[in-house]
């Protein structure tokens, strides 16, 4: 019955603020949001605070009450992880170089070790009823120096075994159990035959080793060695499967000093009170931050380039439309039964370290919350395809029902995802069993470069999106009947293995063609110098059917570098065939 009544509260709050969802408005939004003078909004910057000042002064004027502190909800970041003063490396006469022969990794703990090494093989300590290795069990290491090798002795792209028990923080975790005083980790060739440093950049995460982490390069553990080479050990424990630790004896002296960049940031939030249930709220989401100017550890996918990534559909096209749909609200006569939370978050790109911190620290009772609807990259309708994908319709009873009967007759093609989690903001209140809606256009070939810019937004998609998001939200601040949760796939990031070779294409995610179509085709990359094209969609590779996403990411696990793929394409309804080499 609820629905008949908010369909007609709809029809009647349309009318009577028709015009607030305009073309004209979206466009000067984001034209300001993703001007080169935002210089790409990096958290704790001027410019984002500027970004967040633009848009508390647009909730203001639509009528909204602040929330926080006058509308702002601070929080600290860390940007970045950098070198201090007095970090060193010697053994005996020789004293290695800094960022050339070794780098401490961000996550190390500071401070000084002098201490004799000890070899630790892979760092394992592995006893489960299919598979045992200690690397720990055969030595002491007790306040030594523990040297140890990246990666494992598979290196299965699929993940395989060893996977969990390969990653670096694990193993100086295991180190650091074991009483190590320090790990230097080498990489052997066959795990990584160029022997490139690591960049020394934060990776999202705050918590660190309690003890040195370094990386040394093949050279320097050669000399450490004495005797035996990183080659011929990582080759005996490939052979045997087996430990191979032995204590080295030589004395290394290392000084780590690294410091963490804090910076202070915020979200931007006010509230439309509902006139029956004002402690109830739908939540509108949108955030506002992008890459700064990119670089490495930044996100971007040019990390070579010094260049402002301006972010116009990612994710200044949410953003606006949250500024349209809060003046659509907020000005019109109709006051929503239940209250309406507006939220531009900061920091999504980091880590969705803004909802993280909002679901951490909510300003309202997170009970209270009907459901979350949050717009990531709404800019880039495809004129041809028109997708639209919404995601989370599968997390409350009779979602993707009611979507998709709303969706009906609209200038878009709609497509329902169930999922409930996924790399924007909403994931952070699905994981607080609420309800989440996901609204998103599509990757394309200009997400996270410095060519994402304004001029190639589709404003009249993304104003039949607006519209249809004015639908939902009316709908749900309105209901008389209860929403009830259902969880809809895992509540955390699927761990996806890594892969020696990538073909550089940009998926289509909202097509429903069988195979993979392409919504973009990186220039210079394996599939751009095989002939493949934007658009195209990919059937078969090496011979073997692919039918969706998950085929292509399980055969290109299969291939290696220097390998010649037959790739069967589709385009313009012919079948086509493709030489590429890996």
């Amino acid at each position: 019955m609820y629905r008949v009544f908010s369909l007609i509260f709809i029809v009647i709050s349309s009318l009577a603020a028709q015009d607030a969802v305009t073309i004209p408005e979206l466009r000067q939004h984001i034209t300001f949001l993703a001007s080169d003078s935002m210089k790409g909004r990096m958290p704790g910057t001027p410019e984002t605070r500027a970004a967040a000042a633009y848009i508390a002064e647009a909730f203001k004027k639509a009528g909204l009450h602040p929330l926080g502190e006058n509308g702002y909800q601070y929080f600290d970041v860390i940007t970045s992880v950098r070198l201090a003063g007095g970090n060193f490396l010697s053994s005996g006469e020789n004293t290695f170089t800094l960022k050339e022969e070794y780098t401490p990794l961000s996550f190390s703990a500071n401070g000084e070790v002098e201490a004799p090494l000890v070899f630790a093989g892979f760092g394992f300590h592995i006893d489960t009823d299919t598979l045992k290795w200690d690397d720990y069990s055969a030595v002491d290491v007790k306040d030594k120096w523990v040297l140890v090798l990246m990666g494992d002795p598979e290196n299965d792209p699929h993940g395989g075994r060893f996977f969990k028990d390969g990653k670096l923080r694990r193993k100086a975790l295991l180190a650091a159990d074991a009483g190590a005083a320090g790990v230097l980790f080498v990489a052997g060739p066959d795990f990584d035959e160029t022997d490139k440093l690591m960049a020394l950049h934060y990776d999202q995460s705050s918590s660190g080793s309690t003890i040195p982490v370094l990386q040394v390069k093949r050279g320097v553990a050669n000399t450490l060695l004495k005797g035996k080479t990183v080659k011929q050990l990582e080759k005996e424990l490939v052979e045997k499967m087996a430990p191979a630790s032995y204590e080295v004896g030589t004395v290394i002296k290392s000084r780590v000093a690294l410091e963490q960049v804090k910076v202070k940031t915020q979200n931007v939030v006010a509230v439309l009170k509902g006139t029956v249930y004002p402690d109830e709220y739908v939540v509108l989401g949108a955030h506002y931050d992008h890459l700064g100017f990119g670089g490495w550890g930044s996100g971007s996918r040019k990390p070579d380039l010094h260049e402002i990534h301006n972010g116009a559909d990612d994710n200044a096209s949410g953003t606006a439309s949250l500024i349209e749909l809060a003046e659509y609200f907020g000005t019109s006569p109709h006051k929503p039964k239940r209250s309406i939370l507006f939220m531009a978050f900061g920091a999504e790109e980091m880590g969705l370290l803004g909802s993280k911190f909002f679901t951490s620290h909510p300003l309202i009772d997170l009970k209270n919350i009907r459901i979350m609807i949050n717009m990531d990259m709404v800019g880039r309708l495809n004129p041809q395809s028109k997708g639209l994908t919404v995601g989370g319709t599968g997390t409350a009873r009779g979602l993707e029902e009611t979507i998709t009967k709303m969706a009906r007759g609209r200038d878009f093609n709609f497509k329902a995802s169930p999922e409930g989690f996924g790399p924007s903001d909403h994931a952070s209140f699905y994981v607080k069993d609420i309800p989440v809606l996901f609204l998103f256009t599509g990757s394309h070939e200009d997400y996270h470069t410095p060519t994402d810019d304004v001029d190639k937004i589709n404003f009249k998609g993304m104003k039949a999106i607006n519209d249809f998001a004015a639908d939902i939200i009316a709908l749900e601040a309105n209901s008389d009947e209860p929403i009830m949760f259902t969880e809809a796939g895992p509540k955390e990031e699927q761990k996806v293995a890594r892969f020696k070779v990538t073909l550089g294409v940009i998926p289509d995610y909202a097509s429903d063609a069988r195979g993979l179509k392409l919504d973009g085709v990186r220039e210079g990359g394996v599939a751009f110098k095989g002939g493949i094209k934007k658009g195209d969609i990919i059937v078969g590779m090496d011979n073997k059917p692919i039918n969706n996403i998950y085929d292509y990411m399980n055969r290109l696990a299969d291939f290696k570098a220097g390998q010649e793929v037959d790739v069967e394409v589709v385009r313009d309804g012919k079948h086509l065939h493709m030489k590429v080499t890996f």
